[in-house]
């Protein structure tokens, strides 16, 4: 729990030095302790990787164009390889790589029928989901059972689990759906719900961009709903695309070996890929 809080504190330090326009090099800092000390390689090769939007983790308006295409950016360039991103609607991302278009798509989660089409690197991003709730009207849980009589919210046709799927329709409590997550923090704050499920990095990076006036106002339960993670997807029909795997696999390895994968979501933590931080820019 200790370690959840501090990672909430940290954006809160965050919100308060960008509004006072000071402390700018903090967030230089931050992006420097991920960089390697040595000069960057050449690039004898390019791979274009198709993606969709998912700020902070991915999306065309932030710095670095997000934690995560930071990161595979940053892997592929160890290999000398320099990587383009293209960002599209989800699905036309999926059928786009497999008709050649590009190289790669990221980030996806494990789905069996997706095996068929694309070989899974090793993971690249742990998302963790937990209960957002608004600090007047305290929330607590434990197991599903706890959640009897609650009407929370939720994302459109999103699944948060089979258990919890489960438990939704068989009425344990009630689900409440809109299409962003901006609109479930203003139910909270509303009284609307009472609690709505949110991976947290997402989660208090929407209230950080878009709702700073409802940040000291909402917190998060520390047990987690749902853990994924997520994974680059090669496709099967480019004879280059196992190569491409193991040079990738090969160096995120190395990255969580010495740390510096766990730098760029310190980082994250800090601030360091809001939208509005020109310290960062590319």
């Amino acid at each position: 729990m200790h370690v959840m809080l501090s990672a909430k504190l940290r954006y809160r330090i965050y919100i308060a030095s960008f509004l006072l326009m000071a402390f700018t090099s903090h967030y230089t800092h931050a992006i420097e302790a991920i960089q390697p000390s040595s000069k960057a390689p050449n690039h004898h090769a390019t791979l274009n990787i198709s993606t969709g939007e998912w700020p902070p983790f991915l999306s065309e308006s932030l710095p670095h164009k997000g934690v995560v295409a930071h990161l595979i950016t940053d892997i592929f360039a160890q290999a000398n390889i320099k990587v383009n991103f293209t960002f599209l609607p989800w699905p036309r991302a999926y059928h786009d790589t497999i008709n050649d278009k590009y190289a790669a798509t990221a980030v996806w989660m494990f789905e069996q029928q997706r095996t068929h089409d694309y070989l899974y690197s090793e993971p690249v991003l742990n998302e963790r989901f937990v209960f957002f709730y608004h600090k007047q009207r305290p929330f607590n849980w434990q197991k599903l059972s706890d959640l009897k009589g609650l009407l929370l919210g939720g994302g459109l046709a999103y699944s948060y689990g089979k258990d919890f799927d489960k438990a939704a329709d068989e009425g344990l409590f009630d689900m409440s759906r809109v299409s962003t997550t901006e609109q479930n923090f203003k139910r909270l704050a509303m009284g609307r719900i009472d609690a709505f499920a949110e991976e947290q990095s997402v989660g208090y990076f929407t209230l950080a961009s878009k709702l700073p006036d409802l940040f000291s106002a909402i917190n998060h339960h520390p047990k987690a709903l749902l853990v994924n993670q997520s994974f680059m997807m090669f496709p099967k029909n480019n004879p280059r695309s196992e190569q491409r795997l193991e040079i990738f696999n090969q160096q995120l390895l190395k990255f969580k070996q010495n740390g510096r994968y766990q730098a760029y979501f310190d980082a994250l933590d800090n601030g360091a890929y809001q939208p509005t931080n020109s310290a960062l820019a590319d």
